[in-house]
């Protein structure tokens, strides 16, 4: 314990945007059991997490040099001092080294070590396995929105007026891009349920494009026409808040859509069938629906969308 008797607890978790997402319940687990929790990770991530109210402190992954525990050379003694720090530590890395999971249980004996997902194939979520690691009690599920700081929505507002967003139309984000091109569902076919769920309907259509989605961000800019904005690569508090004000957002299989999902946007999904299963999210907000080959998909999530619109104030900006 340190000197004020505040457990000081460390969750370890280098991944990517989606799959920290995916621990966010988990960390508000530990932090209802008691103590302050640190987050370490891809420094932008882990301050995201903290700023959300998802830990109470931000360190990057790099920053711990995690790496001398992988050998059974002496340990620096800057390593063991900063992690001897913490009363509890739980590294969703590393799990499957055995020589890193002695030492740095070692270090500190409360320890959890344990796989960032489940196995390929076990019919449980990322984030209900990133729960289940923690073995504590949980009477309720802790799956509110993230929360959103006021400049966060101030940003995400000056950004939409600086696109030309029409304050008075519900507004419909778009992430057709993702990390892997088997998980982008065919460009044609999502305008088509876009276009379906927005036919009769006056609506802001803004597409979001990351680093690595202009080809499929132009192509369905061409596809919906002059009238679709488009968002490219805002900042991710800029993007959160973004997302929070939509009144519906659609997207593939992407940290952008587990963003979505996570700051309580009404969001459909698009998984491929080899993906829902483990990584649906934990937001009450957010639906899943499976691109199967063929077009049998397109009017399921048309109608998603569509209900979502019709439900969500015009737009959400606050």
């Amino acid at each position: 314990m340190t000197p004020r008797g505040e457990k000081q607890i460390l969750v370890i978790h280098p991944g990517a945007l989606g799959d920290v997402l995916q621990a966010v319940p988990a960390l508000r687990a530990l932090r209802g059991a008691g103590g302050r929790l640190t987050f370490a990770g891809q420094p932008r991530l882990a301050g995201f997490l903290a700023d959300a109210g998802a830990a109470q402190a931000a360190l990057g992954f790099d920053a711990l040099r995690l790496e001398a525990l992988f050998t059974d050379e002496p340990l620096p003694p800057s390593l063991s001092e900063r992690l001897a720090r913490f009363d509890r530590v739980v590294s969703w890395f590393g799990s499957q080294t055995a020589v890193y999971r002695r030492r740095l249980s070692e270090i500190v004996g409360d320890s959890v070590i344990a796989p960032p997902a489940p196995k390929p194939g076990e019919p449980i979520t990322v984030w209900r396995h990133l729960l289940g690691t923690l073995r504590l009690p949980c009477a309720e599920l802790p799956t509110a929105p993230l929360d959103q700081p006021e400049p966060w929505r101030a940003a995400a507002r000056r950004a939409l007026e600086e696109l030309g967003a029409r304050r008075d139309r519900p507004l419909l984000v778009i992430h057709p891009g993702a990390g892997a091109m088997w998980k982008r569902p065919p460009v044609s076919l999502l305008a088509e349920a876009i276009q379906s769920a927005t036919r009769g309907r006056v609506v802001e259509l803004l597409i979001h494009q990351g680093p690595a989605d202009a080809e499929a961000a132009g192509q369905l800019a061409t596809v919906l026409g002059a009238q679709a904005l488009r968002l490219i690569e805002p900042e991710l508090p800029v993007l959160a808040g973004v997302l929070r004000g939509a009144t519906a957002y659609i997207g593939s299989d992407s940290g952008v859509s587990h963003l979505a999902a996570a700051v309580g946007a009404p969001s459909v999904i698009l998984f491929p069938p080899s993906t829902r299963a483990q990584w649906e999210p934990w937001s009450a907000t957010a639906v899943a629906i499976e691109v199967k080959d063929g077009a049998a998909w397109v009017e399921e999530a048309a109608e998603a969308v569509r209900s979502r619109l019709a439900a969500g104030p015009a737009p959400r900006m606050g």
